[in-house]
């Protein structure tokens, strides 16, 4: 259903390495990046799009001030994938927002991990596989 979708940092460069980070372990990397010269109220804006080889799915966008945090989900193909994604999240500035583990509710084999950016986004690797 979704082309693309962005959120909004304040903190460009520790942003960036966080998600240059966490999202390798799920397979994605920078697409593109560039600075917003065309803005007129900031034009030293900066933003960059993470996603599958040539596909720019990701954006986040650096704002000025802060805004309302958001729920962000990425896909991981395994289990092993969601933990990386929670391990490496914590030693990139991420603060823990759920450990890995099964959360029945949701279904039998839903597996996720949930981290809190620098901007408070929670953001959720999840597979939704049983463990093989």
């Amino acid at each position: 259903m979704f082309d693309h979708l962005s959120t909004y940092v304040t903190d460009y460069s520790a942003t960036k390495r966080f998600y240059t980070e966490v999202l390798s372990v799920l397979g994605y990397g920078l697409q593109m990046e560039f600075v917003a010269e065309w803005n007129k109220e900031f034009p030293t804006q900066h933003m960059c799009a993470f996603g599958p080889s040539g596909k720019p799915a990701f954006w986040i966008i650096e704002v000025k001030t802060p805004y309302t945090p958001r729920h962000i989900e990425f896909a991981a193909t395994n289990r092993s994938m969601v933990a990386q994604f929670h391990e490496r999240g914590l030693e990139n500035g991420g603060k823990d927002n759920g450990a890995p583990g099964l959360r029945p509710m949701y279904h039998e084999h839903y597996f996720g991990a949930f981290l809190l950016d620098q901007d408070g986004n929670n953001i959720e690797a999840v597979c939704h596989q049983p463990e093989s």
